[in-house]
């Protein structure tokens, strides 16, 4: 699957599905809140912190997915072309970066 057909397969089960978008302002703080999902299980799974009961039917890869479909859903809505956008933003990291992490000591 390509990004514009995630783009498009958003769209559509929005349309037929889900009735209509939640205005933008709700998605953002939606998109917030399941970045937070993520960020719990991120901590639980890798970091210091015990799982609660709660949590344990939660899964990363479930929670990245919910962070796309909410980030997916404000690119359609704001008419942003993700793959556009992505191959800009690699174009930009690409020649700001190309010599700046071979020579940052803190990674070697």
């Amino acid at each position: 699957m390509t990004i514009k057909d995630a783009q498009n397969q958003v769209d559509n089960w929005i349309k037929t599905i889900g009735v209509r978008y939640f205005n933008e302002l709700t998605n953002m703080t939606l998109l917030t809140e399941e970045v937070g999902e993520l960020a719990r299980i991120m901590a639980r799974t890798y970091g210091e912190q015990s799982f609660k009961k709660s949590d344990l039917d939660k899964n990363i890869a479930d929670e990245m997915a919910d962070i796309l479909w909410v980030l997916i859903c404000l690119a359609n809505q704001t008419g942003v072309d993700l793959t556009d956008a992505f191959q800009q933003n690699m174009e930009k990291k690409n020649n700001r970066d190309s010599e700046r992490h071979k020579n940052n000591e803190k990674l070697k």
